[in-house]
């Protein structure tokens, strides 16, 4: 599959960055905006979330129901998502509807409205999917394991906020928020498919170049103070214990971050990780359980996630934490780096045959390197990491002494 990458700056700091891909008939879009949770105030938790819902509801050029249609009346979609460090609004559909696809999302973050009408109505449906993640124990335990791991800080809230921050909201509150942050500099445009540059770019100049202010090109952030490790336990009303053990891990500018993928996967990368293949296949004591890694611009984390029945939540610790001995202490076989380092391989390129991994594999490089890393340097990174690199970084990152034990429990 041939592609070519390109990228444009424009003068008032919107980059474009764009992969063609002439083997193929759609494209995907995005727009990202280099804001999330991490820069919101105590008293804005959820800001970002909640205005990443709010720009469907209208902008000057289309009412809600317009924006919902628009992409779906070509076959196309068209979707939004908040992180801790970036929002991103994207859509998919086939080339000949890119017009409209770019159209769609720059519209969403340049010319929302933010009509009263819909505020409160649309505070009770992220009220609803506050509830939804509660209920939701495999992923409101990241909530716990985020809280204890980065304390009072900003990262360690959730992306949405909490109910009476959420409420608090009002209108322009709404408006200075985005007028804050949503400026051309911090606005990375990318665009992955059957596509040319140019003709993105004139369209990027013609819908938004002289409409968003410029900000100070850098985003300010705080950097989360390390916690003492501890032990966190909560308790809910279900069937099975949800744990995570897991500490502070890197950053992604690290230079052990590319011998640390490959670290994750052979820990609980899969079927065949160390974690799977010693805790569910051979003691029986889980039915899911999977290693983690979170790369962001300052820190990271690195973890183990397991659900099991409450009487072997001990138990369950001590196995995790044996693996983690043996990573440290016993240098990994060639076998095993080389079918980590495939596995690795493998997912990156297949990977690569979707559209929208792409548009958002080159929007990322964007806003965090800056940068376009091609598919030959990070197979070549990936290809490079040695048995000393793992057991390197296992002895930097899984000493147990760093480790938080977080126990959702049955009540």
């Amino acid at each position: 599959m041939s592609f070519q990458f390109q990228k444009t700056t424009l003068p008032s700091g919107i980059r474009i960055v764009t992969e063609e891909i002439p083997s193929v008939r759609s494209v995907s879009v995005g727009a990202w905006v280099d804001v999330g949770s991490r820069d919101e105030s105590s008293s804005e938790a959820g800001m970002c979330h909640f205005i990443e819902h709010m720009v469907f509801k209208g902008t000057t050029n289309r009412r809600m129901h317009h924006i919902a249609q628009r992409m779906e009346n070509v076959g196309g979609y068209l979707n939004a998502f908040t992180s801790k460090e970036y929002t991103c609004f994207y859509a998919r559909c086939l080339d000949e509807h890119m017009p409209r696809a770019l159209d769609t999302v720059l519209d969403l973050i340049v010319n929302p409205v933010f009509p009263e009408r819909e505020l409160e109505r649309e505070k009770d449906v992220v009220v609803e999917e506050m509830k939804m993640y509660e209920d939701t124990p495999d992923e409101y335990v990241f909530d716990l394991f985020d809280q204890a791991l980065y304390g009072r800080h900003a990262m360690g809230r959730p992306v949405i906020g909490n109910e009476s921050s959420v409420r608090s909201f009002g209108r322009q509150d709404l408006v200075d928020f985005l007028g804050r942050h949503y400026t051309a500099d911090r606005i990375v445009i990318s665009v992955a498919g059957h596509v040319k540059h140019d003709r993105v770019v004139k369209l990027v100049q013609k819908l938004v170049d002289n409409t968003l202010s410029t900000g100070s090109g850098t985003t300010d952030r705080e950097k989360p103070p390390v916690q003492a490790p501890a032990s966190v336990e909560s308790t809910k009303t279900m069937q099975q214990a949800h744990l995570i053990l897991g500490g502070r891990g890197l950053h992604v500018h690290d230079q052990e971050r590319v011998a640390l993928s490959v670290l994750n996967t052979i820990l609980g990368g899969g079927m065949s990780s160390r974690l799977n293949q010693n805790i569910r296949e051979k003691y029986g004591y889980c039915y899911n359980i999977y290693s983690f890694v979170n790369l962001h611009s300052d820190t990271g984390d690195i973890g183990v996630y397991m659900g099991t029945d409450a009487s072997k939540v001990d138990r369950s610790f001590k196995l995790i934490r044996r693996e983690f001995d043996r990573l440290i202490g016993r240098p990994i076989t060639k076998t095993e780096l080389q079918r980590a380092k495939s596995q690795a391989k493998g997912g990156i390129m297949l990977g690569l045959e979707n559209m929208s991994s792409r548009m958002m594999r080159i929007g990322r490089q964007e806003l965090y390197y800056a940068r376009y890393y091609s598919l030959d340097e990070i197979l070549e990174l990936v290809e490079s990491t040695t048995i000393d690199d793992i057991q390197d970084v296992a002895r930097r990152l899984l000493d147990e002494s760093r480790f938080f034990d977080v126990r959702l429990l049955p009540n």
